[in-house]
């Protein structure tokens, strides 16, 4: 199974960006765990601060890849492009939050991602991710 994580901005600072909500581990360290956890899958990890590069990332993958987890960060709030780019492929998403999106400012109760993502994981953690990839192999 292939599965692509996909970033979005300001993730690359995980572990340092206010960990009180986002936690102490940075995403490499997390991510070298997860590909411990899962030696099944072929992941990819990709993470950009650019809207532009997630979509090209989300079109690159989303026919050839098994399932693509997708944290598009403050893009899910405000990006109509990622979700038609979402909408257009044939790969599973799953969106993925690090925090509670529900119990933060009015403006991130919403996502433009989610009516096209097989499901939402949010307030998890990084373990959220986990539950993402749980998800996808069970559906395959």
């Amino acid at each position: 199974m292939k599965i692509v994580i996909i970033n979005g901005p300001n993730l690359n600072l995980l572990g340092v960006r206010e960990p009180g909500i986002y936690g102490s581990e940075s995403f490499s360290s997390f991510f070298d765990k997860l590909q411990q956890t899962y030696p099944q899958v072929d992941f990819t990890f990709f993470q950009s601060n650019h809207e532009g590069a997630l979509v090209d990332k989300i079109q690159e993958t989303g026919f050839e890849y098994d399932g693509i987890i997708l944290n598009a960060a403050a893009y899910t709030h405000t990006s109509v492009a990622i979700a038609d780019a979402v909408a257009a492929i044939k790969a599973p998403v799953v969106e993925v939050h690090i925090s509670n999106v529900y119990a933060r400012e009015d403006f991130r109760h919403h996502s433009y991602i989610s009516k096209n993502a097989a499901g939402v994981m949010a307030g998890f953690g990084l373990h959220g991710y986990r539950m993402a990839v749980d998800y996808l192999l069970y559906r395959s």
